[in-house]
């Protein structure tokens, strides 16, 4: 049960190559990703050796860009000084007859040196960062790293992608990522073969970039102000970043593509320039908590145009992309029904409820949103852009040379396809969403919901099911998206968005017949490597199985199982100290029979280890349950409230904004009442009101059937059971992710809520229900708790 590490971990790690040098365990074998289309091995006894003598030749100057990025690549870590001429012993070649298509290329290895041969720029570019992917993990390195072999196996390779558009999106708008975090993430996209970047700028909750005629969406829509009181922002990229980023994708060979949405998501901009909403406004800041505004741009008014083509001319002057994203998605149209001037818009059009050839109805509004989209798409192609918008630019009738970028499930997708429209599939259905959990929420950081593993998303297939294969041609490719209302920096928008977007990589690059889980599982140990060498915060799996803080037993002993959702090595302590490759690794369960805290972690091949979970394990008789002392502050309390005497819970109530725990003592609260639940599902009284922060403490009794460990979870700030706090919630929680256990005897307990009904980190606390959940000590699933098991 407690072995030390002495496999694979021990041995394997370090190789000896030629007596002289090492190979790490990750390293072993060939692990390119995407997974080529065709690769042949020559050669297994000999291998082509960088040295100081090594150089690389173009017969093309449009070749010279991949040749000077390979060359600095291979000085950074290696140390040898690279020149770049017209002939080498790596060899990038134009050749417009190679048999694969503009984006692929030839790559041959001999003893001898490296032939990469390409239609384009691009091919060549991605023959290099296959080449670089044959060579040790450590050419990633920005410094020099010695005692590597850095040999090159012989292989000849074809190659070329399955689809053309491979993407990844980040949002900027909920939280922000600078220049610098941007790039960081581009090198990593680029080593695998991603070629669009699609950046979404602007939002309800904050507009991101800077245009020059209309100074007020990034002097006022940049900043919020936060529930707890803290200012977020300014935080927008002046137009010279923007060039900034652009050109530095550009010799990526990545396309960035900008969004700027259109006719919703605006309450940023309208807070700037209100005169474009259908009320007028005002506004007071851009909005504080996630979800969609009510208010959007009047399209009714003409001004509106001249306002948004005036704002996409500037975006579309700095973005060389072809494609333009104008958003489109989740448009509200409760303004519009009631703006004289949008309907107005509407009679002058003769527009009336419709309902097309296949049966589908479309209503007064949806039809003006696609009268505003069609405009949009008719002055971006006057730019030279191809528009894409989000699914719900089909809703009234699709424009004319829209892409539709199918994000709520593949219907979309289809429906567009089928009408020969060009298709982006992005559905959170399909693992594509990067911002849903990929794993236990319990373990995990707070994210909006969802479980999209890693092995989903790579087993993800751009061309449905049930789409006629006559319209397969029209599926452009896929994206995954990183939507960051719940990543507040950009260390956790990588942990979201990597590997998984490395998975997508080969699901867009690759041939179905060329996937292989089992090999992509082994393949991505290298490119963790990689991502190390980039500084990029990855996920690991956590260790999962015990999804409790405490575990708490109640008999001679209790056994702790552990899993995680890769089925990678774990290693644990007993004795307090952190794990690591030298700890003990988990085998079979642990058995504890007295207190102790375990402290458990997933073990990469790297050597690297996911963040450590640490569990107290705690032996505990009973606690007794109690008879309730009446209280003479309670006398009255009931009969105001029309409740029995001691039914119920007793409520307090202190007006204010208390954002954090230390300010709770300055609380002055109200007169307590007693309220028979709380606010939640059924219930007639409210303590929550997002305008109105305060801070509620509910306490009294609960009835617990059985004797035996209960396990207790709550989305509050605080629960306390007998005198103790069980669970503390200091920051934003979702989805009863803390759970925590105590042992108690059949019978009444007394308990406290404390619920800060403020705005955490754009979610309103207590948004859902007001209270907590228990299981029973013989199982089940959790429960709420019923109005009938309280008093006080």
């Amino acid at each position: 049960m407690m072995k030390k590490l002495l496999t694979i971990f021990s041995l394997a790690a370090l190789i000896v190559s030629c007596g002289k040098s090492e190979q790490k365990a990750y390293n072993r074998g060939i692990n390119i990703i995407p997974v080529p289309a065709e690769m042949t091995i020559t050669d297994t006894t000999a291998t082509f050796n960088l040295s100081s003598s090594t150089s690389i030749g173009v017969n093309s100057p449009d070749f010279q860009v991949p040749a000077e990025y390979l060359a600095a690549k291979i000085k950074a870590a290696t140390g040898f000084d690279v020149k770049v001429g017209d002939a080498g012993n790596i060899s990038l070649e134009l050749n417009t007859r190679v048999p694969v298509n503009n984006e692929g290329y030839l790559l041959t290895s001999t003893k001898d040196g490296v032939t990469i041969q390409a239609r384009t720029p691009e091919g060549a570019f991605y023959g290099v960062q296959t080449l670089l992917q044959l060579l040790p993990a450590e050419i990633e390195s920005a410094e020099l790293v010695k005692n590597v072999a850095w040999e090159i196996p012989l292989v000849e390779i074809k190659d070329e992608p399955r689809f053309a558009y491979r993407g990844y999106m980040l949002d900027v708008c909920r939280h922000f990522a600078t220049v610098e975090e941007v790039k960081r993430q581009l090198d990593v996209l680029a080593m695998f073969k991603i070629n669009q970047f699609h950046w979404h700028l602007t939002e309800d909750q904050g507009w991101r970039i800077e245009i020059k005629k209309y100074p007020r969406l990034t002097e006022t829509g940049s900043v919020r102000t936060e529930g707890d009181g803290k200012q977020y922002g300014p935080f927008f990229y002046t137009q010279e970043q923007i060039k900034e980023v652009v050109a530095y994708a550009a010799k990526l060979y990545i396309d960035v593509v900008p969004e700027i949405e259109f006719p919703g998501h605006a309450l940023a901009a309208l807070t700037a320039y209100p005169e474009y909403s259908c009320t007028g406004g005002p506004f007071k800041q851009p909005r504080i908590i996630w979800g969609v505004e009510e208010d959007v741009y009047c399209v009714g008014n003409e001004k509106t145009f001249e306002f948004v083509e005036d704002v996409l001319s500037e975006v579309a002057d700095l973005f060389p992309s072809k494609y333009f994203h104008i958003g489109g998605d989740e448009c509200p149209k409760v303004r519009w029904k009631v703006c004289p001037k949008c309907q107005a818009l509407a009679k002058s059009l003769g527009i009336k409820e419709k309902t097309d050839s296949l049966g589908v109805k479309h209503s007064v509004e949806e039809q003006l949103q696609s009268y505003a989209i069609q405009r949009a798409e008719k002055f971006l192609a006057s730019k030279g852009k191809r528009m894409i918008g989000w699914d719900e630019i089909l809703e009234g009738g699709l424009a004319e040379g829209a892409i539709v970028m199918s994000w709520r499930g593949e219907e979309g997708g289809i429906a567009a396809a089928n009408a020969n429209h060009q298709v982006i599939m992005t559905p959170g259905s399909g693992g594509l969403y990067v911002d849903h959990y990929q794993g236990a929420p319990e373990v995990e950081p707070a994210q909006i919901g969802g479980l999209a593993t890693l092995e989903k998303t790579y087993a993800y297939n751009p061309i449905p099911k049930n789409l006629p294969e006559d319209k397969a041609q029209y599926i452009l490719g896929a994206q995954c998206n990183m939507w960051t209302e719940y990543c507040t920096d950009a260390s956790l928008m990588e942990y979201m968005a990597f590997p998984r977007i490395i998975a997508l990589a080969e699901a867009t690059w690759s041939k179905p017949s060329r996937k292989d889980w089992t090999d992509f599982s082994r393949r991505i140990n290298n490119a963790y490597a990689r991502l190390d060498f980039h500084n990029i915060n990855y996920h690991i799996p956590m260790p999962e199985g015990i999804l409790t803080q405490n575990v708490v037993f109640v008999g001679d002993s209790t056994v702790l199982e552990f899993t995680n959702t890769r089925n990678l090595p774990m290693v644990y302590t007993l004795d307090g100290s952190e794990p690591n490759g030298n700890s003990m690794v988990y085998t079979t369960p642990i058995v504890v029979t007295e207190n102790t805290e375990v402290k458990i972690a997933t073990l990469m091949q790297t050597g690297k280890t996911s963040r450590v979970r640490s569990i107290p394990v705690h032996k505990q008789t009973l606690a007794p349950a109690v008879a309730p002392t009446p209280n003479p502050e309670y006398e009255n309390i009931a009969r105001v409230e029309g409740l029995k005497p001691g039914e119920g819970s007793v409520l307090r109530i202190a007006e204010g904004l208390f954002p954090t725990e230390s300010e709770y003592s300055k609380a002055q609260f109200g007169a307590p009442k007693a309220v028979k639940q709380f606010w939640g599902e059924g219930s007639e009284h409210k303590a929550y009101d997002m305008n109105n922060p305060s801070l509620a403490v509910y306490e009294g009794y609960i009835e617990l059937p059985e004797d035996g460990v209960y396990t207790f979870a709550a989305d509050m700030d605080e629960l306390w059971i007998d005198n103790e706090r069980v669970i503390h919630n200091p920051t934003m929680s979702r989805h009863y992710r803390k759970k925590a256990q105590k042992a108690l005897a059949a019978g009444k307990h007394s308990y406290k809520i404390v619920f800060n009904n403020m705005i955490k980190d754009g979610w309103p606390n207590g948004w859902n229900e007001i209270g907590f959940r228990y299981k029973l000590p013989s199982g089940g699933n959790f429960q709420k708790v019923k109005p009938e098991q309280l008093t006080y």
